[in-house]
């Protein structure tokens, strides 16, 4: 079964998403700069794929895959500093 999102809630600082296979993922907003700096109202304009397999919102240019919540990963486009 490919896992999927089903619906994304959000609250101060974790974005929630519902997967088909009836885990509910909490993610830092943190982990993704134009989340945490957007308005509630922003957040809630979430546009989930066809697949489920995206996350989606227009007004804030922004796109989150479910593999890459589910292997960890946060925001791709910022450079994080690599630890000597």
């Amino acid at each position: 079964m490919t896992i999927s999102a089903k619906a994304v809630q959000f609250d101060d600082v974790t974005m929630w998403v519902d997967l088909n296979d009836g885990r509910t993922i909490g993610i830092p907003l943190a982990w993704f700069p134009r989340l945490l700096g957007a308005t509630a109202e922003q957040r809630s304009q979430c546009e989930i794929s066809v697949t489920g397999q995206g996350l989606h919102w227009e007004e804030l240019d922004e796109d989150i895959s479910v593999g890459g919540l589910l292997a960890g990963r946060g925001d791709m486009s910022v450079r994080r500093p690599i630890a000597a």
